[in-house]
């Protein structure tokens, strides 16, 4: 492995993480393909369509990012995804994941806000 790559292993999820200095990309592509490798001999499949890629680019001049590909396939570039239950987005605001909180907490609230309005007694126990 790269020093400037990182990969991350949670339950069935793997992420690499790579930082590309001065538009060299070779090491993180490598280190896709030593990860793709490792999984064909340890008989494990990518799937490529669950496969993402999100590109966090500060530079002024930003460029096209080159399309990764996994056995001959493109990988898709998103703008945002879920880590570890972290919405994260490629400029590293925290709007989407507080808006995700929110939602989640509106549900939640939904339900109470039913229960007491058809005035259900309160439990003989509290948990």
């Amino acid at each position: 492995m790269h020093s400037l790559n990182h990969i991350v292993k949670f339950a069935d999820d793997t992420t690499v993480v790579g930082l590309v200095i001065k538009n060299d990309e070779s090491a993180y592509r490598e280190e896709v393909q030593c990860l793709t490798a490792w999984c064909r001999a340890n008989n494990l499949s990518l799937n490529v369509d669950k496969t993402k890629e999100m590109v966090v680019d500060f530079r002024r001049a930003q460029s096209d990012h080159s399309p990764l590909f996994i056995d001959g396939s493109p990988v898709e570039i998103v703008k945002s995804t879920k880590f570890l239950g972290v919405h994260l987005a490629e400029n590293f605001t925290w709007s989407l994941n507080t808006s995700s909180i929110s939602k989640k907490a509106q549900q939640c609230l939904y339900f109470l806000r039913r229960l007491r309005k058809a005035h259900l007694p309160p439990p003989d126990h509290v948990l």
